[in-house]
């Protein structure tokens, strides 16, 4: 027969001191098996880990903070998780997570910069092993300098800032940093499209203060000065990264007169709403105007026709979020992770009349 459960003095709650009796180790060899700050043997810890499941012995999570370690979790935070791109980073985080033996938890900040400090303000207080903030920052001082003290602050509790699709708070800042090429696939999509003769090509959704939306304006500036062929400021459409806003955008360019041959949208969502404003025109696609989005989510390969698009790495950008943060002793010459984007070719740019 298994061991007796042993007694708690606080009735049906088992405590730390319950659990050591049960593994036949001291409170603090269990302490030290959940906080995870120094080293246990493995067959002393699985006896912990075993004892823990058998007295269903949850942690007091208010005195794990008292004691400076963390939760075992990690914090997932995005302005919108609805959209797919982010969905998709959020799978391979929390997937990582899971491995990694943490829960995941999801904060949203609705596009509001100032939530997303006091978001990570509050996760810095809960102690959370890593907070993970995704998406472009804002070109504002206040802001950065905000996020570099909570940069320093969750480092000396033991947990780590990650930036997902974010450019480096600067030299000296302890922050894990996982980006992809996000110029560079633009680069690559103006090139691909002024090389199959396009030379009035129209760009969709540049979110002025945004730090993605300026690194793919870049890459198609750099692409235009590279093949020697003048952008036109007139083409470039301001707007957000939403469907909506791509619609609005290819209704003024259309009502503005200007000529153009092709589209190149800031988003796959962006380049979805310009779609349907360009066959309520009229405008054949890719016969009249080629089309092309960033992203490659799921809508790319659902709409008619399908979507010439940059494909992003969204799920590996999530794990190697979360590996890289957890992991970040066994790989400090990691920390400023760069992941590859690459142009896919579809229906929706394939025909050019000329």
């Amino acid at each position: 027969m298994g061991k007796k459960a042993v007694a708690s003095p606080q009735g049906d709650t088992s405590t730390v001191r319950d659990v050591a009796a049960r593994a036949g180790v001291s409170a603090s060899t269990v302490s030290r098996v959940l906080g995870g700050t120094y080293p246990v043997a493995k067959a002393t810890r699985a006896k912990v880990l075993k004892a823990i499941r058998e007295l269903d012995y949850v942690v007091n999570a208010h005195a794990r903070a008292l004691g400076g370690s963390t939760n075992n979790t990690v914090a997932f935070v995005v302005d919108d998780v609805t959209g797919s791109f982010y969905a998709h980073i959020a799978r391979g985080v929390e997937e990582q997570a899971s491995a990694e033996g943490r829960l995941c938890m999801l904060c949203t900040t609705h596009n509001d910069p100032q939530r997303v400090l006091a978001v990570v303000e509050t996760m810095r207080e809960q102690r959370a092993d890593a907070v993970i903030v995704v998406g472009g920052a804002w070109d504002d001082r206040a802001y950065q300098d905000r996020m570099t003290h909570f940069a320093h602050a969750l480092d000396r509790a033991g947990s780590r800032l990650v930036l997902v699709g974010r450019p480096p708070l600067g030299p000296g800042v302890p922050a894990t940093v996982v980006d992809y090429d996000n110029e560079g696939g633009a680069f690559a999509m103006t090139t691909h499209l002024l090389s199959a003769g396009h030379r009035r090509v129209a760009y969709l959704g540049r979110v002025p203060g945004l730090s993605t939306s300026s690194q793919r304006i870049s890459g198609f500036t750099r692409a235009h000065e590279m093949l020697d062929v003048e952008p036109d400021p007139k083409l470039i459409i301001d707007g957000t990264f939403s469907r909506g806003s791509g619609y609005r955008g290819m209704r003024e360019l259309l009502a503005s007169g200007a000529e153009f041959s092709a589209v190149f949208a800031g988003t796959d969502m962006v380049a979805a709403g310009a779609l349907q404003a360009l066959r309520e025109a009229g405008v054949r696609v890719p016969e009249d105007v080629a089309l092309a989005g960033y992203d490659d989510i799921p809508t790319a390969i659902d709409v008619y026709p399908t979507l010439t698009t940059v494909h992003v790495p969204a799920e590996e950008l999530g794990r190697a979020a979360v590996r890289l943060a957890l992991h970040r002793e066994e790989f400090p010459e990691s920390q400023h992770h760069v992941l590859g984007t690459h142009i896919v070719v579809r229906d929706s740019t394939r025909r050019h009349g000329r």
